[in-house]
């Protein structure tokens, strides 16, 4: 069993399983694409083209944004982070841009395994846990998007680091934590609530826990608060951004409800109506994206009443791992509120992290309890034995849908 692992190993074990992710995914593309180079770029495709045209030509738009999609004419869809470290990584290693975005998810993938290594080493899980976890990630029926030219990849590697560093001490952890938290919400704009976790957490694990006066408990949570707020810089520079070149901060939100139609609504969760439980057929995008969201709902619920148990029998360590959930739902809650107006499409991408941090939750929560019956530890396995053999084809299909220019999430 991997009880200690060094940080190196961790690293190491990231890139064999990020090396892993990218042979499965070019296995599954299309074979008339062509040859193996030409089925790797195939996994460019669709936003990876906006990316692309923002490297090419920079940020660009009318005013206000035109009312249908035209990147030439209007491109301010999306956040600058994931274009930007492709395009210095493009220039560094002379990559044409394609590549560059294709290395870019990569090398960000290689970087969130080896903290989903490190976070394993912390929690002292088992092998047969660590593997359990890391195929659960692996088998989401969209979890090649990251290693597509996608920013999944980033988003989630900035964010399960912030989460990693901004849970240990010391003024090093602080400076690393708002370098990841700054690549957090200059890549996503649900990255600044994100930011707001270290609050989140020193509430749980410094303040609550605590009896002191109400001073004292603002004073615990000065550097909280001041970690969050710089890692907010990433995204609120973007915005400042948009209000020197045009005037407008929020040229991001017009462009999205320009273009692609997004009207927020932020009572979206909590409407049955967007709950669609129907098994969907599996050729149905829009459809899949809906009965993942109804699904990841339901989820949180099972994991809320799991861990209310937990800790009523005082047998729980939620506040070690809230930060898991609290970004979760946070991710999950403006996702649906995103896209509701256009019938929960991208779910199922959107869902990819939302399940990530997930998982990583639940490994802690698994982590604590040391001796499990035989026959829960057995149900455990084969049901993920089910879900990674389902996921996995799904998987397939989708990249195979994906390579050819066809919708998916």
């Amino acid at each position: 069993m991997l009880r200690s692992l060094s940080p190196l190993k961790c690293i190491a074990l990231g890139l064999l399983v990020t090396v892993a992710q990218v042979l499965l995914a070019i296995s599954f593309t299309n074979p008339a694409a062509g040859s193996w180079t030409d089925r790797y770029r195939a996994l460019v495709q669709h936003d990876s083209y906006w990316f692309a045209n923002i490297i090419d030509r920079g940020y660009g738009t009318t005013l206000p944004p035109i009312n249908h999609k035209e990147m030439e004419v209007s491109n301010v869809a999306f956040f600058p982070a994931y274009p930007l470290f492709a395009q210095a990584l493009g220039r560094l290693a002379r990559l044409d841009t394609y590549a560059a975005l294709l290395v870019t998810a990569q090398l960000a993938t290689w970087v969130f395994w080896s903290y989903f290594f490190l976070f394993a080493e912390r929690w002292e899980l088992s092998l047969s846990v660590q593997v359990l976890g890391a195929l659960a990630i692996i088998a989401h029926p969209a979890a090649f998007y990251l290693v597509a030219g996608y920013s999944e990849s980033l988003f989630l590697a900035a964010l399960v680091g912030f989460i990693y560093w901004s849970t240990r001490e010391g003024r090093a952890a602080n400076v690393l934590t708002v370098g990841h938290g700054i690549v957090l919400s200059a890549t996503r704009i649900v990255g600044l609530p994100c930011a707001l976790f270290p609050i989140v957490h020193a509430i749980c694990v410094k303040v609550l826990r605590r009896s002191d006066g109400l001073l004292t408990w603002l004073w615990r949570l000065r550097v909280p608060v001041l970690v969050s707020g710089c890692s907010m810089l990433g995204g609120l520079a973007f915005f400042a951004y948009c209000q020197v070149r045009w005037g407008r901060w929020d040229l991001y939100m017009l462009t999205q409800s320009a273009g692609w139609a997004i009207q927020p609504d932020y009572l979206a969760v909590f409407r049955p109506a967007n709950y669609i439980f129907s098994l969907p057929q599996y050729f149905e995008p829009t459809r899949v994206s809906q009965f993942t969201s109804a699904l990841a709902g339901m989820l949180f619920l099972a994991i809320a009443a799991a861990e209310l148990i937990a800790a009523l029998r005082g047998e729980s360590g939620w506040a070690r791992r809230i930060g898991f959930y609290f970004c979760a739902a946070i991710i999950y809650y403006l996702s649906v509120a995103g896209v509701a107006s256009v019938q929960l499409e991208s779910m199922l991408r959107y869902d990819l992290c939302v399940h990530a941090l997930v998982v990583l939750g639940l490994l802690h929560f698994l982590g604590q309890i040391r001796v499990a019956p035989v026959f829960l530890r057995a149900f455990a396995v084969a049901a993920v034995a089910v879900a990674c053999v389902g996921g996995l084809a799904l998987q397939g299909y989708y990249v195979w849908n994906f390579s050819q220019g066809n919708w998916v999430a």
